[in-house]
């Protein structure tokens, strides 16, 4: 347990220390903080660290195994009806419990959170019972991800202008460190009813569901909703060390109880299928109830940093960049915090490594990390952009996912399967906690208005991915195609893309 904590610690602390760097470069030259404000986000940056460390060590020692129990006992019942039921209500309070997702839903102002919550989980919960019948049935993934977006547009134009960029948000944060293993170990039972061949190959395109589904359940939201307000960030007035305890004891109680909240569905859960069905050993049952608690721990550490220090920070140096630089600065900065956060990212390293496996050493790990970067870079660049100029988010989305549609008439199935399920990879916990605040500060200081030109880019970094394995997959093809003529042809396993673990499974 102790070098599983420490490899999780040397993760998280890589995760957070690029922007830890950035913002310091900042205060230190162009955009300075007060000192005790400074303090505030450099305790709260270790916080989430611990929080983050904490989090993950539970995800691998209790709910990855609640999944896979849970998976399986739903297998085991042979019943389609029992497994679409709990399929959809397992997805739905596995959201809730979604950290990324309350911070999303804390951040639109006139707009109760738990609507928001529950909007997004629901549509989790329909995504999933989706991409389960899909494997059932046997849909090609393209087809039903092409239908899916296209409606996406279409409601797209009828929802509300200020709700737009949120609904398109959503995806992105819901597909968390929460949901995507979670998602991958119970789809991997969901995936052996059929117990043919194609099981592991079944298994992808899961994650991918989970990104559209509370799209589309946001935006039918969108037509009866609409925030209004402006942020409900706030600078806190710091003038000591005692204030900075203050605020943390002020806030640590309410956090404690939102995230047992969160967790009880899934234990409730669990612990009906212990006495119906699975009759777990004490001792498993011992390990689930420790690593639960380092769950519970880590999303408090994790959820009460990021609302007393880490928003904040990031909400402040938005405005002050806007003050102190020229506009075309805020691009620039936004440029650079995309390439290295994304660089850090410790999923990025485990899908870097697998898209080389796959394609036989056609695509480096090198490679396709400098592309990831580059694009995430462009992202949060574009982001900037649209503050500055007021460009609509659709303007970006539309024409970006009609793109990676058509390569998925062009490219291998296996490219367009793992490049829609890593959308979550790049949009990690950093994306909605600082880059998010970083944009809305920016935002309301030139007087701009923070839910058309601020909320998306969570939306943007998720789309990258996409495009860029969808990219790598024309080249891989182009490079087969060459490499056939030639009478050397490489040969592209399926494999399963397990973010929050380096495993791979060989067809």
């Amino acid at each position: 347990m102790a070098k599983l904590l420490w490899a999780k610690f040397k993760e998280s602390f890589t995760t957070v220390l690029p922007i830890i760097i950035i913002v310091l470069a900042l205060t230190l030259t162009v955009a300075p903080m007060p000192f005790y404000s400074t303090v505030l986000f450099l305790l709260s940056a270790m916080m989430m660290i611990l929080g983050i460390t904490l989090f993950n060590l539970g995800v691998d020692v209790s709910l990855m195994p609640i999944g896979e129990h849970v998976g399986s006992g739903l297998v085991k019942s042979k019943n389609l009806k029992l497994i679409v039921i709990l399929t959809f209500v397992i997805a739905t309070f596995i959201s809730i419990a979604e950290p990324d997702l309350h911070v999303l839903a804390g951040q639109v102002n006139g707009i109760p959170a738990s609507i928001i919550i529950f909007a997004v989980s629901v549509g989790v919960g329909i995504a999933l019972v989706g991409a389960f019948l899909r494997i059932l049935f046997q849909v090609r993934l393209a087809t039903i991800l092409t239908f899916c977006y296209i409606l996406a547009f279409i409601l797209s134009g009828f929802t509300s202008k200020n709700f737009l960029s949120i609904a398109w948000e959503s995806g992105a944060v819901t597909t968390g460190p929460i949901m995507v293993p979670f998602v991958m170990a119970l789809g991997l039972g969901l995936a052996s009813v059929r117990g043919d061949k194609t099981t592991e190959e079944d298994s992808f395109g899961l994650v991918a569901f989970c990104l559209i589904g509370p799209i589309l359940t946001m935006l039918i939201l969108g037509l009866f909703f609409e925030p209004s307000g402006g942020s409900v960030l706030a600078i806190p007035d710091l003038f000591s060390l005692g204030d900075i305890v203050r605020l943390y004891l002020a806030n640590f109680p309410a956090f404690f109880g939102q995230v047992a909240l969160a967790l009880l569905p899934i234990l409730l859960l669990f612990i009906v299928f212990q006495f119906v069905s699975l009759r777990l050993r004490k001792k498993t049952l011992l390990k689930i109830l420790i690593g639960t608690i380092y769950t519970y721990l880590g999303l408090v550490f994790f959820l009460t940093s990021v609302n007393v220090g880490f928003m904040p920070a990031g909400y402040q140096l938005g405005g002050l960049l806007i003050t102190n630089t020229p506009p075309w600065a805020l691009i620039l900065i936004g440029l650079a915090t995309g390439y290295f956060v994304v660089a850090a990212e410790p999923a990025v390293f485990v899908l870097k490594e697998q898209v080389e496996d796959i394609t036989d050493g056609a695509i480096s790990g090198r490679t396709m990390g400098i592309g990831l970067s580059i694009g995430v870079a462009v992202s949060v660049g574009l982001s900037m952009f649209r503050i500055l100029t007021e460009t609509s988010l659709l303007f970006i989305v539309i024409p970006g996912y009609i793109i990676a549609l058509l390569l998925a008439l062009i490219v291998p199935p296996l490219f367009t399967a793992i490049a829609f399920d890593s959308g979550a990879v790049a949009s990690g916990p950093l994306t909605a906690t600082f880059l998010l605040p970083l944009a809305m500060g920016a935002c309301e200081t030139i007087g701009g208005n923070i839910f058309t030109d601020a909320f998306g880019i969570v939306a943007l970094v998720a789309l990258t991915p996409v495009l860029t394995i969808q990219g790598f997959g024309l080249v891989y093809r182009i490079k087969a195609k060459r490499a056939e003529k030639e009478n050397i042809i490489p040969v592209a396993e399926d494999s399963i893309i397990l973010y929050d673990k380096e495993e791979e499974f060989p067809k």
